[in-house]
């Protein structure tokens, strides 16, 4: 009798437990297909995720960072020096020569990044400091991050889906990177003056020791040794993924020391009211580089393209270790830094999105000049065309001819016209 009951008791259990197991599986299918999301969306944005991460780091116990891994040495030294002698090993010189091949859009898209986007920022920053809207601190950072050059990478691989011209895309991002590591202390002490905290003589003479000698090093040993350009070609990703980390080191003890003296004049909401300010200033020297590249070079679409990220980009590879060694003394160094990091994947999610769309109008404004330039070459042969019957009419007048063969001379003439201006029109397309 009792084994009768246990039976019972299991055969009742028995669907109770497949039905769990079944919806225990799709728990687990639901899980699986949340934690995947997150994975992919962490890789596709992991140096944007791992700042965050690190500055959420640096918050919960700055000392780590601030004074225990030794930032002056493992950060300000060791870190920039390798980042600026791969970027040494990697700017593409020789690019240099094709400058003169398109003088005037190069000059016009450094003198727009350098020049319109620093001062427009500038003027800004300054208003908003005497409207009492952010912190000083804050409002410096957002001139530091408009001083410096374009991106590498970045600019290259939107101007390439973004149908336009990668040649002019290379040259200037090389050429802005190079004369960058001059030109945008310059403008930063220039634009902020020299504060107390800032020695210009050891400023300079540590950014010569931190990054012209490192890139020239690296210049150097691409144009004399290619086995150390061939191993690091052969190793680009480890070298890249370690490029990455120093920077992301470089972001940590920085907020770390900012975090271990504590300004409590800078709020959360300072924080916001800076990023949608800077959001804003980016979309508006898009449109006004647009407007301006119009105006010069308006039939040449790819260029316009090319010119639209070259003219707004900043760099955070050049940029986060040039601001640390300018203000490696300066408490406020996190909140200098901070404009740049909010500008970087700005810039990024702008150009993704435009890229497509871009990449249309491209091909659309290329057949529409052609088709314009083709028109005229048509009209002109029509014009020809409606001329030469007219002739013919009047010399079969003067010698007397029938209708009939007036008839027949129109006809061949317009079929012979025809023929010649679509032959001319389809060479002209093929061209």
């Amino acid at each position: 009798m009792e084994q009768g009951d246990v039976n019972k008791e299991l055969q009742t259990e028995q669907p109770q437990s497949s039905e769990e197991l079944e919806q225990e599986e799709e728990e687990v299918g639901g899980c699986r297909k949340i934690w995947n999301a997150i994975v992919k969306f962490y890789f596709k944005n992991e140096f944007i995720m791992q700042v965050v991460i690190v500055i959420l780091l640096a918050r919960a116990y700055p000392p780590l960072g601030a004074e225990y891994l030794q930032p002056q040495i493992t950060a300000t030294w060791i870190c920039v020096l390798f980042i600026f002698l791969l970027a040494g090993l990697g700017l593409k010189t020789e690019e240099f020569k094709k400058a003169f091949q398109r003088f005037f859009f190069n000059v016009s898209v450094q003198v727009f990044n350098f020049g319109v986007v620093s001062s427009l920022v500038y003027g800004t920053s300054r208003g908003l400091i005497l409207a009492d809207v952010i912190p000083k601190a804050l409002a410096d950072g957002m001139v530091v991050c408009a001083s410096l050059p374009l991106t590498i990478n970045m600019c290259l691989v939107l101007t390439k889906s973004s149908g336009g011209d990668e040649a002019s895309a290379i040259f200037n991002a090389a050429f802005g990177n190079m004369i960058g590591v001059f030109l945008s202390p310059v403008l930063i002490l220039a634009y902020l003056g020299v504060s107390g905290d800032v020695d210009l003589f050891n400023v300079f003479y540590k950014l010569a020791l931190r990054v012209v000698l490192p890139v020239s090093i690296g210049q150097i040993l691409q144009k004399c040794s290619p086995k150390v350009v061939a191993f690091v070609k052969e190793h680009k990703p480890r070298f890249k993924k370690a490029q990455q980390l120093a920077l992301v080191f470089i972001v940590y003890t920085v907020f770390c020391r900012t975090f271990s003296k504590e300004d409590d004049n800078v709020k959360v909401g300072d924080i916001f009211i800076m990023i949608a300010i800077q959001f804003c200033l980016l979309c508006l020297v898009m449109v006004l580089s647009w407007v301006f590249l119009k105006a010069l070079f308006p039939k040449e679409p790819t260029l316009r393209v090319m010119g639209l990220f070259g003219c707004t980009h900043k760099t955070v590879a050049m940029g986060v270790p040039l601001i640390n060694a300018i203000y490696e003394s300066d408490i406020n160094v996190g909140l200098y830094t901070l404009p740049l990091l909010i500008w970087h994947p700005m810039q990024l999610v702008l150009g993704s999105y435009l890229s497509p769309r871009l990449a249309e109008w491209v091909e659309s404004e290329k057949t529409r000049l052609a088709q314009g330039g083709q028109g005229g070459v048509v009209a002109e042969k029509d014009e020809e065309g409606a001329k030469e019957p007219t002739l013919d009419a009047t010399k079969n007048d003067v010698i007397g001819s029938t209708a009939e063969k007036d008839s027949s001379n129109s006809d061949g003439n317009d079929n012979g016209n025809n023929s010649v201006d679509a032959k001319e029109y389809d060479e002209s397309s093929e061209c």
